[in-house]
């Protein structure tokens, strides 16, 4: 189901500043697109010890942007906080919708990090295209590298993340009980070891 995010994430994590840059990952909630962005940053860390990495969300990043107009010594200190990394990883993109001021500014940085070959590593649970109301010029730049997507898991990975959770809470299930709650939970993995903890948590406290 995210094969394609999946390799594109080792490519990445690999070479940061080379192929597929931007990668705009998306997908629904609770697919796993926080963790990949976090193994691949974690990934080129330890590889890549000397490079600047960070991972920030898209509220944090408006905050700063907020924060950043009062004077210019605060437009300084943002545009530099944000223009000396080496990867930039932006989780929640879509939250940026109708924010112009803040489109602006991810405009200028985003231009900047990529003619200096710095990685750019965008998240959202939509794609470029389903974004509104989005610059044309932003949306063009999030489409410049790899878009990939991550797809809810099938009935058989379903059943292998709820036998490691089962596992992770030294509790014994049955195929069929796992089975059972893989096919009626197909949304997301939030849900479906959620599912599954109330279940053992039920069992526990009525024997």
């Amino acid at each position: 189901s995210n094969e394609i995010a999946f390799a594109a994430a080792q490519a990445v994590s690999e070479h940061p500043g080379g192929r597929f840059n931007p990668l705009f990952i998306y997908g629904g909630v609770g697919l796993g697109k926080t963790h990949l962005m976090h193994a691949i940053g974690n990934y080129i860390n330890a590889k890549f010890p000397q490079k600047r990495i960070m991972y920030i969300t898209t509220d944090k990043y408006i905050a700063d942007y907020v924060e950043s107009i009062r004077d210019s010594k605060t437009s300084v200190a943002f545009r530099e906080k944000y223009r000396s990394v080496d990867v930039l990883m932006i989780d929640d993109i879509q939250f940026i919708a109708s924010k112009q001021g803040t489109q602006e500014a991810l405009f200028h940085t985003f231009n900047d990090l990529y003619q200096n070959d710095k990685h750019i590593i965008i998240s959202s649970d939509r794609p470029p295209k389903e974004i509104a109301p989005l610059e044309e010029r932003l949306r063009t730049r999030f489409q410049w590298g790899l878009l990939a997507d991550i797809q809810p898991p099938d009935l058989e990975t379903r059943v292998a993340i709820l036998k490691r959770k089962a596992q992770s809470e030294q509790i014994d299930v049955s195929e069929d009980v796992l089975t059972f709650i893989a096919e009626k939970v197909n949304s997301n993995i939030r849900q479906l070891e959620g599912s599954l903890i109330r279940v053992i948590a039920f069992a526990r406290l009525t024997k």
